[in-house]
């Protein structure tokens, strides 16, 4: 049985993604309260394997966690795109009418918005977590109370869902990463590399390396910048490419090498088509 840590409570999004990834396998969820906790886990004990969200289609990227893995020694060995759909539950003594308090996760009450906007006379309570919030309204036996959450969190608490298909935008997705300190870990055969680099205070040293990352065949799938502290005016840069020949990644490598700084590969991958 693989043991994959995940940030949240049991039920939660990142437990979702961890079945969808490792689909028709026996897995133990490990719950961790933060990104951090979830790093720092992983970090001691190399037998885990770790969810972490890294972008979603309508928050954008998740900055902190990029700094966490690129700061580790975990290394990336897959991704997987979840379709985020919300549902909104309670207990099953209580129906749309009775609901007066509406209890989740600040993302998850702003990509539900529209929704709450027609149900004016819910007040909106932000939590810590979707999935901790149906957890607390169960065990409390919250009478009134609803959480926005996924469906395996409603059901996993013995909620009742009220609402399904709650969220504004439809075209909701979060892409995660599965990470891990394990040497078994490794792929041989990737086609998707992520990279951390950093740039000289130069004139067009970034247009430079994406110029011979193009040369080279190299797909652009991302490109994400964060400021160095310290460093003013400096950043370091991490990028998703795809390829279809290991040779031609290789040497793509090689040819930026003296153009940037602090190179480091997160992780060689199969890239999750949808």
């Amino acid at each position: 049985m693989k043991r994959v840590a995940i940030q949240g409570e049991k039920g939660c999004f990142h437990e979702v993604a961890a079945r969808g990834y490792f689909d028709g396998e026996r897995i133990e969820t490990v719950p961790c309260t933060t990104f951090d906790a979830l790093f720092e886990r992983l970090g001691q004990d190399p037998s885990l394997y770790g969810v972490v969200a890294i972008e979603n289609t309508i928050a954008g990227s998740l900055l902190q966690n990029h700094e966490l893995l690129r700061q580790s020694n975990l290394h990336v060995v897959g991704e997987y795109k979840l379709r985020i759909s919300h549902v909104l539950c309670s207990l099953p003594e209580d129906t749309p009418e009775t609901i007066v308090e509406v209890d989740s996760h600040p993302i998850a009450l702003m990509q539900c918005g529209d929704f709450l906007k027609a149900h004016p006379s819910y007040k909106v309570v932000e939590r810590d977590d979707t999935a901790g919030s149906a957890r607390e309204i169960a065990e409390k036996r919250l009478r009134g109370h609803a959480a926005i959450c996924g469906r395996l969190a409603a059901e996993l608490y013995g909620m009742r869902v009220l609402f399904e298909g709650i969220e504004t935008n439809k075209h909701n997705f979060t892409r995660f990463l599965v990470v891990t300190s394990r040497e078994d870990g490794h792929l041989t055969h990737p086609d998707k590399a992520s990279l951390a680099f950093s740039l000289r205070h130069s004139c067009g040293s970034l247009s430079k390396v994406l110029t011979i990352l193009s040369f080279y065949d190299m797909n652009l799938t991302k490109i994400q910048s964060l400021p160095i502290i310290g460093r003013e005016w400096e950043y370091r840069f991490y990028v998703d490419v795809t390829f279809t020949e290991q040779m031609r990644y290789r040497q793509a490598l090689a040819a930026i090498m003296p153009l940037v700084s602090d190179l480091k590969i997160l992780g060689e991958y199969v890239e999750c088509k949808m």
